[in-house]
């Protein structure tokens, strides 16, 4: 079987939510790196990765995420974690990630502007 990543985006409000279902490993990362630069380069300013329904992320994923999180703070932008499932939460906290990144509940969350991140 082959990894698979599939990849929505939409526009609500102010934010771009790019959803990712599947694998997230060095085989798919590319195809999510090029949606996060496409919206970087179209001057996107918040991204709201929705995670519900990723069910694996290896470090080649993690550091696409990283990626998108320094370009977009250097802009003064935002990139928000939402609806991560546990063992996907879990890898974040193994790797430290879940003190870099908002990470919230879910995306109706994160669209807040005054959004808590848990």
């Amino acid at each position: 079987m082959s990894p698979v990543l599939t990849i929505a985006e939409r526009r609500q409000g102010a934010a771009d939510i790019l959803s990712l279902k599947g694998r997230m490993d060095a085989t798919t990362s590319p195809e999510a790196e090029a949606h996060l630069t496409h919206l970087l380069d179209g001057g996107s300013r918040i991204i709201i990765v929705d995670l519900a329904d990723l069910e694996y992320i290896s470090s080649a994923g993690l550091r696409v995420l990283l990626a998108a999180l320094k370009r977009l703070k250097q802009s003064g932008g935002e990139l928000r974690l939402a609806s991560l499932q546990p063992e996907i939460r879990k890898v974040f906290e193994i790797a430290g990630f879940h003190r870099l990144f908002p990470l919230y509940p879910g995306v109706a969350e994160a669209l807040l502007p005054s959004g808590t991140p848990r």
